[in-house]
C-alpha cells in the first residue's frame, strides 16, 4: 500500500543497529492501516456478516407511505442543525404533522447505546408511523456509531419503518443497508416521508381559478349568445309586427274605401225600403215609403 504523509499504520519489521555510526535502521516487511484503514475493515466485516444474515433483503423491508404519516419519530441530537432542517422541511410542507424526538449522541464513546435505545423506543410506541435516524456529516470515527451491530439489529427489529439519514450523499453506514429506506441527508429524509400538501393545495387553488376562469369564460359566451338571440329574436318580432301592422293598414285603408259613410262624404245616399237596401229604380214603385240615409241624417219620403 502506498503511505503518505499523516497516515496512521501498523507496520512489521525488524530493527537493525549500527554501532559505528549511532543508527538504527527499520526493516519494514508489511504495513497495514490503523485508525481510518482499522474502522474501514471493520466496517467491511460487519456488513459482510450482516448481508449473509439476510438482514440487507428487500424482502424484509417495510413500505413507507407518506399519504398516511401523520406523526414521525426522530433519533438524533436535540441540538444542532439537524433536528431543526428537519422541523423546518416537514412543517412547510405539512404542518398538520406531528414531530417527536429521542435525543440520542451521535458520536462519540455509548452513542450506538443511545441511537439503538431511540430506536428500541420508537418500535414499540405506537403513536408514530415512521421513525428517522439521522445526523448530519463527518469522518468515518464520527459516524462509527451507526456502523455498529447494536445500531443495526435494532434497526432491522424495529416494528415502525426506519429511515437513515446519516452524514451527507457519499456517506455509506451500515445503518443504510438495514434500514427500510435511506435518504442522502436529514433534510431530504423529512421530504421523503412527508406529503407535500401545501404544494398540492396550491396546485389545486390554480386548478379552480383555472376552472372558475373557464366557468367564467362560458357564462360570458353564452351570455353574449343568449343576448344576440333576443336581439335577433326582438328584430324578428319588430319585423314581423311592423310587416303586419302594414298589412293592416292596407286592409284598413282598403275598408275605410269601402265605409259607406266615406261614400256618402262624396255626396251619395243609401236608400232603402222596409230596412232592405235598393239598388235599382226597379225595386220601387209608385206609392212605396222609402228611407234615404245621408252622412249626417235621413229622410223619408213616397215615390210618385
Amino acid at each position: 500500500m502506498s503511505v503518505k504523509n499523516g497516515d496512521m499504520v501498523i507496520v512489521k519489521g525488524s530493527p537493525r543497529y549500527y554501532v559505528k555510526g549511532g543508527r538504527l535502521n527499520f526493516n519494514v516487511t508489511k504495513i497495514t492501516p490503523y485508525g481510518i484503514g482499522n474502522l474501514f475493515e471493520q466496517f467491511l466485516r460487519l456488513k459482510q456478516k450482516l448481508e449473509e444474515e439476510g438482514l440487507f433483503d428487500d424482502k424484509f423491508k417495510k413500505n413507507i407511505e407518506p399519504k398516511k404519516i401523520k406523526r414521525i419519530g426522530v433519533v438524533t441530537s436535540k441540538t444542532g442543525a439537524v433536528i431543526q432542517d428537519i422541523i423546518n422541511i416537514i412543517s412547510r410542507r405539512n404542518p398538520n404533522i406531528d414531530i417527536v424526538l429521542y435525543p440520542v449522541k451521535v458520536q462519540g464513546a455509548g452513542a450506538e447505546n443511545d441511537i439503538a435505545k431511540g430506536i428500541d423506543f420508537f418500535s414499540n410506541y405506537e403513536n408514530v408511523d415512521v421513525v428517522i435516524v439521522a445526523r448530519g456529516g463527518g469522518s468515518l470515527e464520527d459516524l462509527q456509531p451507526f456502523n455498529t451491530e447494536i445500531v443495526a439489529r435494532a434497526t432491522f427489529n424495529s416494528n415502525k419503518p426506519i429511515v437513515s439519514a446519516v452524514g451527507h450523499e457519499t456517506d455509506y453506514t451500515i445503518i443504510d443497508f438495514v434500514s427500510d429506506l435511506r435518504a442522502p441527508t436529514p433534510s431530504a429524509a423529512a421530504e421523503l416521508v412527508t406529503e407535500d400538501i401545501i404544494s398540492k393545495k396550491q396546485v389545486l387553488q390554480s386548478k379552480i381559478l383555472r376552472l372558475i376562469r373557464s366557468f367564467d369564460s362560458i357564462v360570458n359566451y353564452e351570455k353574449t349568445k343568449f343576448n344576440h338571440n333576443i336581439k335577433t329574436l326582438k328584430n324578428l318580432c319588430e319585423s314581423f309586427i311592423n310587416e303586419r301592422s302594414y298589412m293592416l293598414s292596407l286592409k284598413l285603408t282598403k275598408l275605410s274605401k269601402l265605409n259607406p259613410k266615406a261614400i256618402m262624404k262624396l255626396g251619395y245616399a243609401k236608400v232603402s225600403k222596409n230596412y232592405e237596401i235598393i239598388i235599382s229604380v226597379n225595386d220601387t214603385k209608385v206609392g212605396d215609403e222609402l228611407n234615404i240615409e245621408f252622412i249626417d241624417g235621413d229622410i223619408k219620403v213616397v215615390r210618385r
